[in-house]
């Protein structure tokens, strides 16, 4: 009997599969450029391509895939916003075809990383916590009493969408001064430009070069995992990498003025940059607070990009939450680093399946 699940995790920039072990292991993984401006068809062929690379013969007791919304969902027609060539585009029907007798379940990318943090990352033990992802957008999951909650389309959790500034930037939903339009990297470098910032004035490390502070007190915590550092193929966070000294990721940021630089400026004491990282702060704070007295929540894990920037973004937010969270039930809400890094998605695509009675709930 297969003991392997596929997990698929698709999105603008990348394409990754692998195959993963009952107990959440990565057994193999690889990843491919997604085809810029590729159509439908040219997009099926890498992902079917890049599947055939990953299982080769072997059986699978299931396929988990994480991409990026909106999408119809149970159904699986996806439609992600960085990828134009699919509109509607039967993803889950077109894998299930392929791998016909075995589940095939598709979620919200940024559900399956707080699964996978629940499950086998810095939120596992708790019972109710929301997973955000800071970095081009703001996404999040969340799991109360021990199971993933889907809401009535699969979009609970989605934190980015939360108004923390009813006068702020109108954010891409159409709405104003949702957490995303404030927080996300490429919004808030456009403010800081705004604002006369010049990135790597402050003498501030290029991408390939760099180091951001490591994460905040909090990360002490046993939830919060090892330290973490740049991945070097997605950005994320990585568990156990070292926190101090000079990193050299495999990829450049094609855009100078990036979430990245702001944090690297911010940490070489750039004032404009630091306001930048406070403003990110203070809105993630709030979001949480709010997010708190609605749910009861036990942790709040944060990864992407810009959680980085460790205590420059974090302090901030810890600070915008205790101050706002003051009912005794909201105030033992903790707030920790993500641990997954890279593999978290894929980690939760697997999820589905293999810890379905806690992240699954249509049925098939």
């Amino acid at each position: 009997m297969p003991r392997s699940v596929l997990a698929v995790d698709i999105g603008g920039t990348k394409l990754a599969a692998a195959l993963i072990g009952s107990g959440g292991d990565v057994q193999v993984a690889e990843r491919v450029a997604t085809p810029p401006g590729g159509d439908a068809r040219t997009l099926w062929k890498a992902l079917d391509g890049l599947i055939s690379s990953v299982t080769g013969d072997t059986p699978v007791a299931g396929v988990g895939i994480g991409c990026g919304g909106p999408m119809t969902w149970p159904e699986g027609a996806v439609s992600p916003l960085n990828m134009p060539g699919w509109r509607a585009f039967p993803l889950r029907d077109r894998l299930a075809a392929r791998f016909p007798g075995v589940p095939v379940r598709i979620h919200n990318d940024a559900v399956c990383v707080a699964a996978a943090e629940h499950w086998r990352g810095a939120g596992r033990g708790s019972a109710n916590m929301l997973g955000m992802v800071v970095s081009t957008g703001v996404g999040g999951g969340l799991i109360l009493g021990g199971r993933l909650i889907d809401g009535g389309s699969g979009n609970a959790g989605h934190i980015g969408h939360v108004v923390v500034d009813p006068d702020g930037p109108v954010c891409e939903c159409g709405g104003r001064g949702c957490l995303e339009a404030v927080a996300r990297g490429p919004g808030l470098a456009a403010w800081a430009v705004g604002q006369g910032w010049t990135p790597g004035r402050a003498g501030g490390a290029g991408p390939a070069t760099a180091a951001v502070p490591a994460g905040p007190s909090t990360a002490a915590s046993p939830a919060a995992g090892p330290p973490i550092t740049a991945s070097p193929t997605s950005g994320a966070p990585t568990a156990g990498a070292p926190t101090s000294g000079a990193h050299a990721p495999s990829y450049v940021e094609a855009a100078t003025a990036t979430g990245r630089q702001l944090a690297l400026d911010a940490a070489a004491g750039d004032t404009i940059a630091l306001s930048a990282m406070n403003r990110a702060g203070r809105a993630l704070g709030l979001a949480i607070a709010s997010a708190t007295h609605l749910c009861d929540l036990d942790v709040v894990t944060i990864g992407g990009g810009l959680s980085q920037a460790g205590s420059l973004l974090f302090d901030p937010l810890e600070e915008t939450l205790r101050a706002h969270a003051r009912l005794d039930f909201a105030r033992r809400v903790r707030v920790v680093p993500a641990s997954l890094g890279q593999d978290a998605g894929l980690v939760g695509a697997a999820a589905l399946i293999l810890a379905a009675d806690r992240y699954w709930s249509p049925g098939d």
